[in-house]
């Protein structure tokens, strides 16, 4: 994978709300949604040039994936590698 570059990016406060808005709606993090929307546009435009690496992979790998790789960093989970959130379920209006 080549490095990736870090640079500083000023937005509107408005169009920051609406991208951080659609990220949580697609489970991404705000620079990963800026970063594929602007391979979208690239890609669109005929400009995204042809060596350019895939987008990383974040988050829990696929449910195929390998027990040693799965298994570094992730919650105890069941035979569908769920994790058992019961504990975290809000309470009831005759629970609280």
């Amino acid at each position: 994978m080549s490095p990736r570059k870090q640079i500083l990016l000023r937005l509107d406060a408005s169009v920051h709300d609406a991208l951080a808005r659609w990220a949580g709606d697609e489970l991404r993090s705000t620079t990963a949604q800026i970063e594929y929307v602007l391979r979208q546009a690239l890609a669109q435009a005929g400009r995204l040039p042809d060596d350019v690496g895939k987008m990383p992979r974040r988050g829990r790998p696929p449910k195929g994936a390998a027990a040693g790789e799965a298994a570094h960093g992730d919650q105890a989970g069941d035979e569908d590698g769920q994790a058992d959130r019961a504990d975290q379920a809000s309470p009831g209006p005759d629970q609280e």
